[in-house]
């Protein structure tokens, strides 16, 4: 940084200008190169760089303060206003405004000068138009935005003189400079307003009507000068009959301007608080909008419309909410509500939400008017279905009075729906279709009764259990009793049976509550365990609701059941309710509440389901029973000496059958109290799950448990109403598809034509004589009546063959179906297995849980299914099987008595990794097996966990055989087996990084096997299992954990012995030919330096004599090699290796040496390949 020559620069004679200047540029970039990079960084496109250039920038001005950096700081951005590039103008612009924010001392005139002088509009040409007029314009802006220009007359008046000028350049420019001008005389003062007005705004309403921005500007003069306005224009009325059809063009100029942006014009917001201050409100929203704008609506200006009805929300009277709230906008919205494409809405209901959220917000202290607004958008309906989603986030701001009185008019409206209240529309598909049976009152009041149930269930998301209990608890009510109840004779103690039907409540709707309910049930179970201590005397929203079903089912003069029980399913009821009270009496324990809960899911099922139910309940309670009899807390050995209690497999039973129902709340249920049974589990109970797992099982035969699944009812029940909520969107795309649907019906009668059909083709075909030859030219054609006879046996012959062909598609299709049940099920019943290792890692049950997994796995990856249940099945059950069992801290450590059989297993496994056709599958099967190894090995690992480590081999294998039950000298075989497998296979599906682990866990295997792998240093095998040998003795050598399995004197030993080795293949180093052979000398010369590197540092007496001859041998054959580039890739790789080696043996790189590399030319090299080996 040379300040000093910056600032007195030497000069002999006076310079030429083209000198001086390219003098400046010299000496402004020998004064600071980090002064000129901020200038490129805020033209950057990313806006933090942008934001901090400028910060540094304004910075580095202020602390050095000097007039020739701040006149090329000012010069460069002016000139970048008009750069090419058309992002980085607005970059430019604003780092201008926070330069001239920050030194309040540089005149404005002075900048704007400067820009017209430097971006002249009378001297522009063709090329420079452009770039000229938005300089202009942006330097303008820059001014505004520092926030002086308000405040210097002169500029102003100098600003708003060059906006009008460029205003007159439409097809560059488009509207943005009036716009500038609209949002500089917004905050400029009304005296200063008044004296500039004449000047940008003529008295012609002609030219005003035009432009959305014109209009815009007169609007904002109405508003804030009205009496000069008036004294200009006279006394205008905008909204006259004459100017209404302007209106509506400007209006729908603007909605397209703004299409991109997806927002509300300004001045259509401004016209209506202009209709609102001159009450012509009504007069507006009808003539201009719902005439006007809507009747040949495009979508920007529909969308425009509903923008502008959200925003007039907060603006409108009781009495122009209502005008709005049912007139033809809201019809035309709800329209757009159905036939819009989902990309579409997914856009519009956001903002709508937006805008009524915050009217909501906006009075709090009003509930009438919160209410109104609810209402308003729930009557938006489509033959009695309302357009708006059932779960719809602004319920929240909704206060308690508002709410209650939303719930009690959407219950009011089930229970008698006034089909004349709602803003009922039919689409345009739906009037031409003219089917008598969509226009029934009940059809809509079926759809207006299902939106409602599922918008009660959804506000309870929404709903603070404490501070709204009053409310969930009707809405609670509302749903049990009608989803299973019914009124015989109405009573004060239940208040439900005072509420009467206007229209009967049908088996469709009865469907819809239950399903409701069962949802309801979940929320209110996912709320009471993030608040527990919320819900009435701490018990949960399910055993309250269980009491109350209890005291309806008690008041049987006045309700009634609307699936009468017998006398066994009360009684199995009544049972329950006792042994509820038995289980709240042990609530302190964990184990009894998850019993509750799943007693008390299972005893609400029998109003649904109750022969099934009823059955379950008595198992259920037995089970129970059984389990709160037994101490949990005896010995194991007094467990395994008494017989195993049967009540555990029943209840796994129950539990499989209960994951089989579709429902989020059972699973979590039975996830729940399986983990308080996990400690009494049998090995029967684990077969009855790992059952559902196994793939061999489920192909050949059905599951002993019935999956179940309600899509098939849902569709019946609810068939009709989704087909007319669809139909619009079905009729504009059914041409295509009928095509479609023709085609791929002729590719399967081609597909599916048997022999034996073509057969009895040919047979109607001859016994018609309709098959004729060469010789029976002569013969006459078929009579009308032979005719008509072939035509009925070949329509007859197809339509079988089409019935057929239906019959195995739909037979394909039930197949498929229930593939996919059986999918879900078995993630399902995974749930149980991920409890089992997480909650009990140390069960002996656990070692059962390897290979039926692993044949999951196997299966998953090698059947060709992809579709996302496949793919879930195998993600989960590998995520099981690596995290939580193989990769476990805790495992089984009481396997004495199956030892024996756990030896057997590891080679078993070890052997399937080895026979594998996938890499990644082996993976799995060679984790499995150092799992066990680690099981065999037993807890030895604790006793060291302090970081005492063992000195010596001797005391080591003491310890672990007095400790473990693992049989090294049997391992070390099949370990063994399987690496020689490895280093002599062509293809193998074991790899070098199974082997790695494997010794790193292990090192007292590793110990044993080390001769396997020096056998294959030196010797007949492939280049490629010689280089796996060297890579994995390199790796290993220098671990720790392998070095104290060691005497010195044997380590010394077998440091001697694989240096013989490699000095042994080294004889053949520089004159490899393939790839494998290349990739060998890489390996052996990486082994060289790891145990050279070993000698070095522990100062072993080994004779280095043989390996540094064979290296001096091989010098000039590699340096010639090297130099005249007849290597391959990685030869710079495998010299510097050489020369480490070298190094190591005291003989040092001649500088020539390195020279002469360097000279290498670089098309010789191969830097991707060195990367690979760093």
């Amino acid at each position: 940084h040379a300040s000093a020559e910056m600032k007195s620069p030497t000069k002999a004679e006076p310079a030429t200008p083209a000198e001086a200047a390219q003098s400046d540029r010299h000496s402004l970039l020998e004064h600071s190169r980090e002064f000129l990079d901020f200038f490129w960084d805020i033209a950057k496109p990313d806006q933090e760089t942008r934001l901090r250039a400028t910060e540094k920038l304004l910075e580095y001005l202020r602390t050095r303060p000097n007039d020739s950096e701040m006149k090329y700081a000012l010069k460069r951005l002016i000139t970048g206003l008009g750069v090419g590039r058309e992002a980085a103008r607005p970059c430019y612009s604003l780092a201008l405004a926070q330069l001239l924010q920050s030194f309040e001392d540089i005149p404005l005139c002075d900048i704007l000068d400067q820009i017209q002088e430097k971006y002249s509009l009378q001297a522009m040409n063709k090329a420079m138009m452009r770039p000229s007029l938005f300089a202009n314009l942006f330097g303008v802006l820059a001014l505004f935005q520092s926030g002086r220009l308000v405040k210097d007359k002169e500029a102003l008046m100098k600003s708003v003189q060059l906006l009008k000028i460029l205003s007159q350049h439409p097809n560059h420019l488009q509207g943005q400079p009036i716009k500038a001008l609209v949002d500089i005389l917004s905050e400029v003062p009304e005296s200063m307003f008044q004296e500039i007005l004449p000047k940008v705004l003529k008295g012609n309403m002609k030219v005003i009507l035009r432009s959305p921005k014109y209009l815009e500007l007169f609007l904002l003069a109405k508003q804030r000068v009205p009496t000069k306005l008036e004294s200009l224009m006279g006394s205008v009325d905008l909204f006259s009959e004459d100017n209404i059809p302007s209106l509506v063009n400007i209006l729908k100029v603007a909605a397209n301007s703004v299409k991109k942006e997806h927002k509300l014009p300004n001045v259509a917001l401004d016209l209506l608080r202009l209709a609102l201050k001159e009450s012509r409100f009504e007069l507006f929203w009808k003539k201009v909008l719902e005439e006007g704008l809507l009747k040949n609506p495009s979508w920007t200006s529909s969308y425009m419309c509903f923008r502008l009805l959200g925003a007039s929300l907060p603006l409108l009277s009781e009495e122009q909410l209502q005008l709005v709230m049912r007139g033809d906008l809201i019809r035309h919205f709800g329209e757009n509500m159905v036939i819009s494409k989902p990309q579409n809405l997914f856009k519009i209901i956001p903002e709508i939400s937006t805008y009524v959220g915050t009217f909501l917000e906006g009075c709090q202290d009003d509930p009438k008017r919160q209410l109104t607004m609810m209402v308003a958008f729930t009557t938006i309906t489509n033959q009695g279905l309302p357009v708006m989603p059932t779960f719809w986030r602004v319920t929240r701001f909704l206060n308690a009075e508002a709410l209650q009185s939303y719930v009690a008019w959407l219950r009011d409206m089930f229970l008698q729906p006034d089909l004349n209240s709602l803003v009922d529309f039919s689409t345009a598909n739906q009037k031409r279709a003219q089917d008598a049976s969509l226009n029934v009152p009940e059809r809509a009041v079926f759809r207006l009764r299902k939106w409602i149930i599922h918008r009660l269930v959804s506000l309870v998301d929404h709903l603070h259990l404490e501070k709204d209990e009053a409310v969930v608890e009707q809405i609670a009510r509302f749903c049990l009793f009608h989803a299973f109840f019914k009124t015989k004779k109405a009573t004060p103690q239940i208040p439900e049976t005072k509420q009467h039907f206007s229209f009967p409540l049908d088996d469709r709707n009865r469907g819809v509550f239950v399903s409701a309910f069962f949802s309801l049930l979940q929320t209110l179970s996912v709320k009471f365990r993030q608040t527990p201590d919320l819900a009435e005397n701490g018990k949960p929203w399910t055993y309250r609701l269980v009491q109350l079903a209890d005291m309806l089912l008690n008041h049987n003069r006045n309700v009634t059941s609307v699936t009468s029980l017998t006398t066994q399913q009360r009684q199995a009821w009544d049972q329950m309710m006792s042994t509820l009270k038995e289980l709240e009496a042990r609530s302190s324990e964990t184990r009894a509440i998850a019993f509750q809960h799943l007693l008390l899911l299972v005893g609400l099922h029998i109003f649904k389901s109750p022969a099934e139910s009823c059955d379950v309940l008595g198992d259920i309670q037995t089970c129970i029973k059984k389990s709160m009899e037994q101490n949990p807390r005896r010995s194991r050995s007094r467990a395994k000496a008494s017989q195993e209690p049967v009540w555990v497999e029943v209840m796994v039973e129950i539990l499989l059958s209960l994951l089989a129902q579709p429902s989020n709340l059972m699973r979590q249920v039975v996830r729940s109290v399986f983990g308080h049974i996990c400690p009494h589990l049998t090995p029967r109970c684990l077969q009855l799950i790992l059952a559902v797992l196994s793939p061999v099982t489920n192909e050949d035969e059905d599951d002993n448990v019935v999956v179940t699944d309600d899509a098939d009812e849902k569709q019946l029940q609810h068939g009709e109403d989704e087909d007319s909520d669809n139909e619009d969107n079905k009729n504009s795309e059914s041409d295509m598809d009928s095509e479609d649907g023709e085609e791929s019906e002729e590719e399967d009668r081609d597909k599916d034509v048997d022999p034996g059909f073509r057969q009895q083709l040919m047979e109607v075909l001859k016994a018609g004589n309709a098959l004729g030859g060469v010789d029976n030219e002569e013969e006459e054609e078929l009579g009308d009546e032979a005719m008509m006879a072939l035509d009925q046996n070949l329509a007859s012959l197809f339509k079988e063959q089409k019935m057929r062909i239906q019959a195995r598609n739909e037979e394909k299709n039930k197949l498929q179906k229930e593939k996919k049940l059986r999918r879900d099920f078995q993630i399902r019943a995974l749930d149980l297995i991920e409890v089992l290792v997480t909650k009990q890692p140390e069960h002996p049950l656990i070692l059962e849980l390897l290979e039926p997994l692993l044949n999951v796995i196997q299966h998953s990856m090698r059947s060709k299914g992809s579709t996302k249940q496949e793919q879930d099945l195998l993600h989960k059950t590998a995520r099981i099987f690596m995290h939580h069992l193989c990769r476990a801290r805790r495992y089984c450590h009481e396997v004495g008595p199956c030892a024996e059989a756990l030896h057997a297993q590891v080679e078993r496994l070890v052997q399937q990794a080895g026979s594998q056709a996938d890499a990644s599958v082996a993976l799995y099967y060679f984790n499995a097996s150092l799992y066990l190894l680690r099981v065999l090995k037993g807890n030895t690992n604790k006793r060291h966990q302090d970081g005492h480590k063992l000195h010596g081999a001797d005391t080591e294998d003491s310890e672990d055989q007095a400790a473990n039950c693992l049989d090294l000298d049997f391992v070390t075989r099949v370990y063994s087996a399987s690496l020689e497998s490895l280093l002599t296979k062509r293809n193998s599906s074991l790899t070098v990084p199974m082997f790695l682990s494997l010794f790193s866990r292990y090192p007292v295997i590793c110990k044993n096997l080390l001769p396997v792998l020096a056998q294959h240093v030196a010797g007949p095998s492939r280049p490629r299992h010689q280089a796996q040998a060297c890579l994995m003795l390199q790796k290993t050598l220098s671990a720790r954990e392998l070095r104290v399995c060691f005497e010195d004197p044997e380590w010394e030993q077998l440091i001697t012995q694989l240096l013989g080795k490699a000095t042994q293949t080294l004889q053949t180093l520089g004159e490899a030919q393939s790839k494998g052979e290349h990739q060998k000398e890489l390996s052996i010369l990486e082994l060289l330096n790891t145990l050279l590197r070993t000698v070095n540092h522990e100062k072993l007496s080994v004779d280095l004599t043989a390996p540094l001859g064979v290296l001096q041998s091989k010098q000039q054959k590699l340096q010639q090699s090297l130099q005249q580039g007849n290597h391959s890739s990685g030869s710079n790789r495998l010299y510097d290796l050489y020369w480490q080696a070298m190094r190591m043996l005291g003989v040092q790189r001649p500088k020539s040496e390195k020279k002469n590399a360097k000279d290498i030319p670089s098309d010789t090299q191969s830097p991707v390949s060195t990367k690979k080996k760093k």
